[in-house]
């Protein structure tokens, strides 16, 4: 799955993950960001995310645009051991694309065109 983050450059764009749990059991995972630009990308939250059985959790991922080109990464869930059971490695891939450039300022300046 690809998760798209859509925005202004320097702006932050925040996106929610939800991941459901369909055992008996609970779930934990380890969430890690890997890639070219793994940096651009945050989990505000932390890293550690606990699914009780038959229940819904969301991940909470932040990118905030330093580039013009798109950025491009992947948050890998890695399942925890929690009483012998153990959840699916879990993939989705972070992109992003910049719709717009807000100034920062607005600068006038007088100078003549042409000196003889």
């Amino acid at each position: 799955k690809t998760i798209e983050f859509t925005g202004a450059l320097h702006a932050t764009v925040v996106k929610q993950v939800c991941l459901k749990n369909p055992s008996s059991k609970t779930l934990m995972y380890n969430a890690i960001l890997v890639g070219r630009d793994a940096d651009d990308f945050s989990l505000p939250k932390g890293n550690t995310v606990t699914i009780a059985p038959k229940k819904k959790t969301s991940i909470t991922v932040e990118f905030t645009s330093r580039f013009l080109r798109p950025a491009e990464a992947a948050l890998l869930l890695v399942s925890k051991t929690v009483g012998g059971i153990n959840g699916a490695t879990l993939t989705f891939s972070l992109k992003s694309e910049i719709k717009h450039i807000e100034p920062a300022d607005i600068l006038k300046c007088k100078s003549p065109c042409y000196e003889l």
